[in-house]
Order: C-alpha cells, then structure tokens, then sequence
C-alpha cells in the first residue's frame, strides 16, 4: 500500500528508515517545537507505535521518499490520539526538505486517502502556535481554526511555552 503525488512517494516504513528517521528526532532544529528531541529508542519506538497504528486501523504516518533522489525524507499522514478524537493529519520532515511544498503535497495526499479511502469524515492538524511553518501548511491544506477547539497538550508539562496547540479542522468535502 501506498500514495504517490507528483514528486513524492508515501509508503509503508523500511527497517533501513530508522537510522534516518533516529537522526531527523535527535536534530534540535527538526525538534524545536517538541519538548525534546528524541533518543534512538523513543525514535524507534514510534517507528513500532506507526507500525501498529498501520495494522490496526488501516493508516499511519507513512514514510516519505523522493524516488531517484533520497530513500526517506521523514514522515507525513494520518494518526490518532488518546487525548483527541478526531484523526490528525501530521508531517515531520527533515531539515534539507524544509520550504519545497513536500509537507503540503504529502498531506494533501494523505488527507485524500483519509476521506476516500479510509472513510473519514473530518481530519484536524494541531500545534504549538508557535509552530509557523506547520500552521502554514495547515491552511494551504484549506483547514480553518476555530479557537474553541484549541487545547493543552497533555504531553507538554505544565507552563512549557508549547503546552498550548492549536487545532485546524477539515471536513470531508
């Protein structure tokens, strides 16, 4: 199973994508709006956690490649969360990727798949409002905020300038 747009590749994860995607999580730039980069066991940890969320709902955070060009350039797709019960559409890729449209293109891909294929009636992204960028892509994806719906991260500690997110929201056209 997989998605493909005009330039990228959105397949299920290799185990040569950890090693990449172990470095991507300990980089403090990629990082900068988690509360902490990741150790190669938390990296890898979330590879298994992807995995799973693949068999036992039918989607994921698929692994991004440009073909021809690099194998594994981070992630982009759909997720659920304990504490959030609308599927959230999310990317991370790595800094060399940054500012080329790949997150827009994935997530329009991957939101199709989520309506289409998936059956999805709504999917939302969230974030720090500080997060720029992922807002950015956020509305170019046509999702719309609406303050009433914004949180405190349950993962973010207690006064940490990221525990709010904000929630964008789209609904199956």
């Amino acid at each position: 199973m997989e998605l493909r747009t005009k330039r990228l590749l959105l397949r299920r994860w290799r185990e040569n994508d950890r090693e990449p995607f172990a470095l991507m999580n300990a980089n403090e730039e990629v990082m900068r709006f988690f509360v902490a980069p990741y150790s190669r066991a938390e990296s890898d940890a979330y590879v298994d956690a992807i995995e799973a969320e693949f068999v036992d709902h039918g989607y994921g955070p698929w692994a991004v490649e440009i073909p021809g060009e690099s194998p594994f350039i981070g992630y982009v797709g759909l997720s659920l969360h304990p504490y959030f019960p609308t599927p959230e559409v999310g990317w991370r890729l790595d800094r060399p990727y940054w500012r080329k449209g790949y997150a827009t293109e994935a997530a329009r891909a991957a939101v199709a798949d989520g309506f289409e294929r998936v059956g999805l009636t709504d999917i939302v992204s969230f974030t720090t409002p500080l997060n720029v960028p992922s807002v950015r892509v956020m509305e170019r994806l046509g999702m719309t905020h609406d303050p009433a719906d914004d949180f405190d991260h349950p993962n973010v500690p207690l006064g940490h300038p990221y525990r709010r997110h904000v929630v964008y929201r789209l609904h199956k056209p």
